[in-house]
Parts: C-alpha cells; sequence; structure tokens
C-alpha cells in the first residue's frame, strides 16, 4: 500500500471523502457551503439531509467533480480528484432513459460511450439483468416499464460507468410510497453486495435512517447570505436494520425512533 493510499491516521483511505470543502455559486460572489466534510466507505450508504436550497445539490457536484471548490479536497481511494469529472458515477433524479432505446441499449450507453462496440456492450450488460431484477426487460421500450423498474435500469447503467463510488439526487422522489420503499431496500441490499459506496441526497428522514449508514445534517441559509455547514453527523446502527425481519420492523425500533429524533433535532 502507498503513501497516497492511506488517511492521515494511518489506515485504508475512505471509498470516497471531502476534505473541508467550501463552496460557491457565481463564481466565488456567493459562499454555498463552507468547510464541509464527510466520508463514505466501501459498501456504506451516507445521506445528505437539509432544507431546500442548502447545497446538497452543489455538494454532490464538487464530489463529482463537476466543479471545482474554492477551498478544500475531494480524495478518491486517497487520490486527490478535485475538480476532475468522470471518476464517479451520478444519477440524478429523473432515470433519464432515452425513449427511442431498447433498455438493453439504454443501460449500455457508457459502455458505448467509452469505446465499447454495441455488440460487446450487450455482452457485458446482459447477465446483469436479472442481479438488477430486470430478466425480461432487455428488448422493452422504456416506455413499457413501470417508474420502479425505469430506475433499476438507470441504476443497473449507473453501475456499468464502472465507478464503486455513486452520486443519487433523489433517486426515489418520483416513486409512489410503496415503490420507495421496496427500491430503496433493494438498492442497499445491491450497493453492500456490489461493494459500493454511495451518496444519497434525500429530504426524507425516514428515507435517510432506513438507507444510511451515515447522516450528515445540513443547515444554513445560502440565499440569504448564511453559508450551509455541518450541523451534525448522526450514526444509524446498521446491525439492528439488518436484524429486522424487512423495514417496517426497523422503523418500530429504540434505536430508529432515536435517530430520526437526532436528525429532526439537527434540523431544527
Amino acid at each position: 500500500m502507498t503513501a497516497s493510499t492511506l488517511t492521515r491516521g494511518g489506515g485504508e483511505a475512505p471509498a470516497l471523502e471531502a476534505r473541508n470543502l467550501t463552496l460557491s455559486w457565481d463564481g466565488g460572489v456567493r459562499i454555498v457551503v463552507k468547510d464541509i466534510s464527510l466520508h463514505v466507505e466501501s459498501g456504506e450508504v451516507v445521506c445528505l439531509v437539509g432544507k431546500s436550497g442548502c447545497g446538497k445539490t452543489t455538494i454532490l457536484h464538487a464530489l463529482s467533480g463537476l466543479t471545482t471548490p474554492l477551498e478544500g479536497k475531494v480524495l478518491l481511494h486517497g487520490q486527490d480528484v478535485t475538480g476532475t469529472p468522470g471518476r464517479v458515477s451520478y444519477m440524478l433524479q429523473k432515470d433519464l432513459l432515452l425513449p427511442s432505446k431498447r433498455i438493453i441499449d439504454n443501460v449500455c450507453l457508457p459502455l458505448v460511450i467509452g469505446g465499447m462496440r454495441p455488440a460487446a456492450a450487450r455482452e457485458k450488460a446482459a447477465p446483469l439483468f436479472e442481479r438488477f431484477g430486470l430478466e425480461g426487460t432487455e428488448r422493452q421500450w422504456p416506455s413499457q416499464l413501470s417508474g420502479g423498474m425505469r430506475q433499476r435500469a438507470a441504476f443497473l447503467r449507473t453501475y456499468l460507468m464502472g465507478n464503486d463510488v455513486a452520486l443519487l439526487d433523489e433517486p426515489f422522489s418520483a416513486l409512489d410510497a410503496i415503490t420507495r420503499t421496496d427500491l430503496r431496500s433493494w438498492y442497499c441490499q445491491m450497493a453492500a453486495e456490489l461493494g459500493m459506496a454511495s451518496v444519497v441526497i434525500t429530504h426524507d428522514v425516514d428515507e435517510a435512517v432506513t438507507m444510511a449508514n451515515r447522516i450528515y445534517v445540513l443547515e444554513g441559509n445560502p440565499r440569504g447570505g448564511v453559508p450551509s455547514v455541518v450541523a451534525g453527523e448522526v450514526e444509524v446502527p446498521r446491525e439492528e436494520a439488518l436484524a429486522a425481519a424487512d423495514v417496517d420492523d426497523f422503523a418500530l425500533t429504540a434505536e430508529y425512533v432515536d435517530c430520526k429524533r437526532k436528525v429532526l433535532e439537527l434540523l431544527g
């Protein structure tokens, strides 16, 4: 192991880490978030929770390399990737499936854009359809799929980008409550099995407590001139969550209620 893959404390570096990020709108005129740090390990889900307009998506833009922070660094497995796009996968709120392409060709887009021939891309993607709950949809059009199935296809496309870190901006918000519950449980299981590190934006505190290993709560009002900061960090007892028979069982535990209370108190 090289020195660059070690944390300052001497252990293995997190899959993704933000160190003291200060970000702005308007080219530095208005500070959005100030001195924010977070980390996510392989197989973990970390949620960002905060009021609308507090800069959550701006943080994802910095983590993805789409924007360069005024101060601070973004580290991927200990390597400085600040301002370097294409190193992590980024999934937006909408599935963005192309209506003119069949599902197999939609999910293969990252491979084809990367230079792989379409036939080879389909061959690589096809065995993953069963694992992602999409078996039998390969030749269907996006309009033929339910919202949940479309989102699964979008997750598979994100996975095929070839990165082990995924940034998800409210990926379940457009789904009905039952589908949302099923899909976020499925996603957490898949992310753990695949060893993917995930940073998820959500406005839903229950969703954050259900999914996350750790929740970062933001406070501030950038539009009112108050940059957002991390108000607190809440650890979720995943052992209790995984031991529960299902999500609803975990939601009835004292541990769940305690985590939710801590998040709500931090949100004010």
